[in-house]
């Protein structure tokens, strides 16, 4: 991979314990590469150390035990072992805040704590989705403290809970200010296929890649709104749009958007026009006021007041274990301003609230699928609960 001149490792992944840094660590780690998980979380830290995946990531178990046996995976909640690393990959971005414009303090508190063990010669790598222009702004802040140390943003675009397959398989975008960066990023994450962007090119990139997924969901629930409002069978409609019709297959079904990601780039986008992406915010509302659509469908056949309302699936997508700002704790909150009593369950989700999937069949009076994940397939569900499955995915089993 070229000199590494006084480095004794080959790359620390900063904020490296979570579902996009892990990944990434674990891949280069297989590789051989000498490789630092750096994360706070001291607990994410202990776990990782002792063998464990904090998460689900499709074959990551298997590569966890092999690279800490071969020792190319090390694992610390200080951050000491950042000087010794030549590449820095920062998994920290620039979320949104209440009202929804972009707030910098993260990343801004990640370079602050990180300062005293950067050195001249490192390069940053900038892996999560930034607001467009952050990463000239990380590399005028790092020449303004009197550190020779090149930043390039590299953003990862894969599907979470199957990472380590996509990292293989996928082109990665690269940036970075000058060909000399370029090169060692490219040396770094050793893929075949590259493309190559100015940086700021690279921020728009991932967050018109993200805000394209989040309007397509949007126009397809809005469309099922529409069919639903009028007692229509919007399967039977979405059936009609694709079938043996090319121009239509990638038309997705409907079903809550959600997530760590989709909002919150939508938005990251709708603040750098100055508020004028009219899709974007369109799209946010449509997306997030499904939970409220589908509980005025319940509402509608059915009296909540003295009812128990089931939600199966609390992640935001399926067979995952993540619900960072997944939809179903929305429509949970809807729920419970409506209903008797509100019983959650998900086989992944480490929520002690959650109840058994078999005690939401047997003491709801209406099922909601909040998320599709494959245990719910096939359900006996009492004839006399109302299931409401946007989805479109559970096949009903007499009870």
């Amino acid at each position: 991979m070229g000199s590494k001149s006084s480095f004794r490792m080959d790359v620390a992944v900063i904020g490296g314990g979570g579902h996009v840094g892990l990944p990434l660590a674990l891949s280069f780690a297989e590789r051989g590469l000498q490789t630092l998980i750096y994360d706070t979380n001291a607990a994410v830290v202990e776990t990782i150390r002792s063998g464990r995946m904090p998460f689900l990531e499709e074959g990551a178990q298997a590569i966890l035990d092999d690279t800490l046996a071969r020792k190319t995976l090390h694992v610390a909640s200080e951050p000491d072992g950042i000087s010794q690393c030549k590449h820095l990959v920062l998994i920290i971005g620039t979320p949104v805040d209440e009202h929804l414009n972009p707030t910098f303090n993260a990343i801004h508190r990640a370079i602050e704590g990180c300062l005293s063990h950067l050195r001249d010669g490192q390069v940053v790598i900038l892996r999560s989705t930034v607001y467009p222009g952050i990463t000239e702004h990380i590399q005028q802040l790092l020449r303004d403290k009197g550190l020779s140390i090149e930043v390039a943003f590299c953003p990862e675009r894969v599907a979470q809970g199957h990472s380590l397959r996509e990292f293989r398989e996928l082109p990665q975008i690269i940036s970075a200010f000058n060909p000399e960066t370029l090169l060692q990023v490219r040396e770094l994450f050793g893929n075949i296929d590259y493309v190559e962007m100015a940086p700021m090119e690279a921020e728009l990139c991932k967050l018109m890649t993200n805000a394209w997924r989040y309007m397509q969901f949007a126009t397809v629930n809005q469309f099922y709104m529409i069919a639903s409002q009028h007692g229509l069978d919007f399967n039977r409609i979405l059936h009609g749009c694709r079938h043996k019709y090319p121009r239509m297959a990638g038309m997705p079904g409907p079903g809550f958007a959600a997530g760590p990601c989709l909002v919150k780039d939508t938005m990251q986008l709708a603040a750098f026009s100055s508020n004028n992406f009219v899709l974007g915010h369109a799209a946010m509302l449509v997306n997030e006021g499904l939970p409220a659509h589908v509980m005025a469908q319940a509402k509608g056949s059915l009296s909540l007041r003295d009812a128990t309302v089931g939600i199966l699936g609390m992640a935001f997508k399926a067979e995952s274990d993540d619900s960072r700002d997944s939809l179903s704790y929305k429509l949970k909150k809807l729920a419970s301003l409506e209903a008797k009593r509100v019983l959650c369950s998900d086989p992944y989700v480490r929520d002690a609230s959650l109840v058994s999937m078999e005690t939401v069949l047997a003491e709801s009076n209406v099922i909601f699928i909040g998320a599709p994940h494959a245990a719910y397939k096939k359900l006996a569900i009492p004839a006399s609960t109302k299931l409401v499955d946007i989805w479109n995915h559970v096949e009903r089993l007499p009870s």
